[in-house]
C-alpha cells in the first residue's frame, strides 16, 4: 500500500503509483523487469550518508553507479552508502522502496543521465510500486537538484 504522504503528492500532481506484490521490485533490475522497462528506466533511489553525519539522497538510472569522485566534487564531503537502518529511518522507507517525494530533511541530487529516457520509475514508498513520470517531474516534484554524479 502506498504511504498516505506519497499517495497525497502522486495526487497533487496527477500522478497514479503502479503496485505490486510486496518486494517484488527491490532492485532496479526486478522493477524493469516487472514493469516491463528498460533497467536504466528505474529511478533508485540511494541515501549517502556524509563524513559529517549529514545525509543526501541521490536518484540515478537503474544501470547506472555512483562514481565517488564525482559524488565528492558535487558535495565537497567524503561519503559512504548509507545502511539499511540510517536508510528507514532518515528517509522512512526500506531500502528498495525509498521515495524520493515529501523528504525534508535531505538534501536530494538528481543525476542527469536518467533524462536520456522520456519515462522514469522512481518507488512509490514500498519495494512493490514505481510510478511513471519525465525527469522534469522527478526534479520538480522532489526538489531534487540535476547533477552530474553517475558513471
Amino acid at each position: 500500500m502506498i504511504p498516505t504522504n506519497v499517495q497525497k503528492i502522486l495526487e497533487k500532481h496527477g500522478l497514479t503509483a503502479l503496485e505490486f506484490e510486496p518486494g517484488t521490485t527491490p532492485t532496479s533490475e526486478k522493477a524493469a523487469e516487472k514493469i516491463g522497462v528498460e533497467v536504466g528506466q528505474i529511478a533508485k533511489s540511494l541515501l549517502i550518508k556524509g563524513k559529517n553525519d549529514t545525509y543526501f539522497l541521490v536518484v540515478c538510472a537503474g544501470d547506472a553507479r555512483i562514481s565517488n569522485q564525482k559524488l565528492k566534487s558535487v558535495l565537497n564531503i567524503k561519503t559512504r552508502m548509507a545502511n539499511y537502518e540510517e536508510t528507514e529511518r532518515i528517509t522512512g522507507f526500506k531500502p528498495g522502496g525509498v521515495c524520493p517525494f515529501g523528504l525534508d530533511n535531505v538534501d536530494i541530487f538528481i543525476d542527469q543521465k536518467l533524462s536520456r529516457y522520456d519515462v522514469i520509475y522512481p518507488a512509490a514508498g514500498t519495494d512493490g510500486s514505481g510510478v511513471a513520470m519525465t525527469y522534469d517531474q522527478l526534479c520538480e516534484i522532489s526538489g531534487g537538484q540535476p547533477c552530474d554524479v553517475c558513471v
